[in-house]
């Protein structure tokens, strides 16, 4: 199941919103919330504003499960172009083109978890706390096994290019 989510006219020029959303392409959605949470664009606000109200359509309209899904497809096409005009000397004027975007947004579930739906059920105060208790004693008897450490390649850290330094 596909959800949609657009983003028409956002007054930033497509080239500028590219950047970003080539960073979250093909991502799971909790990753690409954060990555959009801390990168410096500008643009990175609006995107992932996006990203949040399509998670919201799959959440509510489809009962999909946020952890799930997963950015299926991502476009960044061009809008409206703003013209603008800026006096010069000798009584001329030149134009100034400001670009707008239309950004779009497609989440599918994973491969495999489409029979898992988000199921709100009703438990009693005296089951939570049986389920509490049963994950405390598990945690505690898996202490032993060593903890290995994640290292992230190249292909996980994008950067993003940026003309001007912080």
């Amino acid at each position: 199941m596909s959800v949609i989510a657009k983003f028409r006219h956002l007054h930033i020029a497509p080239r500028k919103v590219r950047l970003v959303v080539d960073a979250v392409r093909g991502k799971k959605v909790e990753k690409a919330q954060t990555i959009l949470s801390f990168m410096a664009k500008h643009s990175a606000v609006p995107v992932l504003k996006l990203l949040n109200s399509a998670i919201a359509n799959a959440e509510n309209n489809f009962q999909l499960n946020k952890s799930n899904l997963y950015i299926y497809k991502i476009t960044v096409d061009e809008g409206p172009t703003l013209k603008r005009s800026h006096p010069q000397s000798r009584g001329r004027a030149s134009e100034i083109l400001k670009g707008t975007s239309h950004v779009t947004i497609v989440l599918e579930e994973t491969p495999g978890s489409e029979g898992k739906k988000v199921v709100k059920s009703e438990k009693t105060d005296e089951e939570t706390e049986k389920t509490k208790k049963s994950v405390k004693t598990k945690t505690t008897t898996n202490r032993s096994v060593k903890k290995t450490a994640t290292v992230k390649t190249k292909a996980e850290t994008k950067k993003v290019f940026r003309r001007k330094s912080i």
